[in-house]
Parts: structure tokens; sequence; C-alpha cells
């Protein structure tokens, strides 16, 4: 029969069958997985519209950031938890903080080490992490299995789901916040504001103003930045929403220092570990 090859003994009779191959699992197309696609192009999106489009930037971007809880109970419902779905969620996860936190840096200047301090602890804590548990714990351990006597913190936060995306999700919605009231500035160029027909009014003795679409060449210039902040958005629910996440998020900076000292010092005990098992240090031969 097609699909199957019988063997058989020296005597001509059949002594077993093989059943047909069964087809190879498509890790790429997994449910889950295709969330985390559907994440990075919501993200890219929300990027292209993130100089000037402040709404619909925001909306994008949470949408990406609330699937982020979508592909682990897919995952879960449909028995599809990989290493390669577990790489690309926290990849993912650093990549779109990153990209949000360089542009509130070049939204505020004054605080923008704040912000590369911020994206250096962020990836630095969940790489050191990541190593650590590959070469400490083995291949087959997870990032999120966490023993408690090596840290009670790390424990609750990555053992409990509700807390995990709490803090999240909080997290990213204190610098959506920020990124609302970087287009809610109180100090607005008066030009801007003037009419077209008074703006483009020749007045004599003075040169007429140059056109809009001469000032503003590029639709993603600086300049054009300007002008959307400008039609300034009510800064009031941005700056409730800060006030309201901003505790969560330091709590979450707080745990990824935790995160970054036990990853050190659990690697630091494998090269001490290492080291012994090489006879390292070697005493100096007595004279």
């Amino acid at each position: 029969m097609a699909g199957k090859r019988t063997l058989a003994n020296g005597n001509g009779h059949i002594v077993g069958t093989n059943k047909s191959q069964e087809p190879e699992e498509n890790i790429f197309l997994f449910v889950p997985n295709l969330i985390g696609y559907a994440r990075i192009v919501l993200a890219v999106a929300s990027l292209y519209y993130m100089p000037l489009h402040p709404r619909t930037c925001s909306g994008l971007y949470s949408i990406s950031c609330l699937l982020d809880a979508l592909d682990g109970l897919a995952a879960r419902r449909f028995n599809q938890s990989t290493k390669f779905g577990g790489v690309l969620d926290m990849v993912t996860d650093r990549c779109t903080t990153s990209c949000l936190l360089v542009f509130l840096a070049s939204a505020f200047p004054r605080w923008s080490i704040i912000f590369q301090g911020l994206i250096s602890l962020d990836l630095a804590s969940h790489y050191m992490h990541m190593y650590a548990t590959l070469t400490m714990g083995g291949s087959g351990q997870s990032h999120k299995k966490i023993d408690e006597s090596r840290s009670w913190v790390l424990k609750q936060y990555y053992s409990n789901r509700a807390v995990l995306f709490t803090f999240c999700a909080l997290n990213e919605l204190f610098f959506i916040a920020l990124y609302l009231l970087s287009f809610s500035s109180p100090t607005l160029m008066p030009s801007l504001l003037q009419p077209v027909a008074s703006a483009l009014k020749v007045e004599p003795g003075s040169p007429p103003p140059p056109k809009p679409s001469v000032i503003f060449t590029s639709p993603w210039s600086a300049g054009a930045m300007e002008l959307a902040r400008a039609n300034k958005m009510d800064s009031t629910i941005p700056w409730i929403l800060a006030a309201i996440s901003f505790p969560v998020m330091a709590g979450k900076q707080f745990i990824n220092v935790v995160q970054l000292i036990k990853a050190s010092r659990w690697l630091a005990e494998g090269d001490l570990e290492e080291r012994k098992k090489m006879g390292l240090p070697k005493r100096k031969k007595e004279q």
C-alpha cells in the first residue's frame, strides 16, 4: 500500500509494517508566532506615524503591546510554546520599547541621557538574564522559570502572569503618556497659529513670507514636527496616565537592575566552578 513499507524475514513472512512518516510541523506558522508577526507589523506602522500623528501612533503601538498577552494565551491553548516564539516575543518587546525611547530622547533632549540609560538597562538586563539562564540552567531552561532561592523578586515577577502583564503594560503606558505629552507643549510658535491668509499677506516695506510648502519641504522634517505640535493635544489625560503608571514603571526598572545583578552573579559562580575544575588559580611554587 502507498505510504507504508512492509518488512519480511528470510522465509518471506511479513513481520511488520511502518506507518507513513508524519508531516513535519512548520514552527514559523504556529498561531502565537503569527500573532508575533502581527505585533511587528503594527509596531513598524506606529513608528511610521510617530513623528507627526500621535493618536494613530499611540493606537497602533498600544494594540501591538496588548497582543503580547494574546500570543502567550494562544501558545498554551494550542500547545505551541516554542523557543523561537519566546525569543521572538522578547526581541519584539525590546526593539519596540527602544524605538519609542529613542523618539522620547529626541523629543525631550534635556532628559535624553535618562532615556539612553533606560534603553541600556533594558537591553543589558534581559540579555544577561537570558544568557545566564541558557549557560547555567541548560538549553532547555526557560528564562521565566526562576528558582526562588536565587531571587524572590524575580520569582514573583515571572511566575505570576497577572503581575508580569501589569508591569509590562503600565511600563509601556508611561512611555506612551510621555510621547503624547511631547505633542502637548504649552509653548507655541505664534507664527504657526496665524491664519494662512494673514500669514501670506504682503505689507509695504517687507518681503513676502515664504509659502508653507517652502518652509516644510519634507513632511517629516523638524519644522513639520513643530507644526504638528502647534495643533496640540489636551495634556490632561496624558498627565493622568503618566502619574498612574510612573510607580509601576519605576518598579519595572528596579526589577531590571535586580535581574542584571542576579544574572551577573550567576555567571560569576559558573566561572568560579570552571576555574576550580581547571585548577586555577595556580599557587606559586615554594622556593
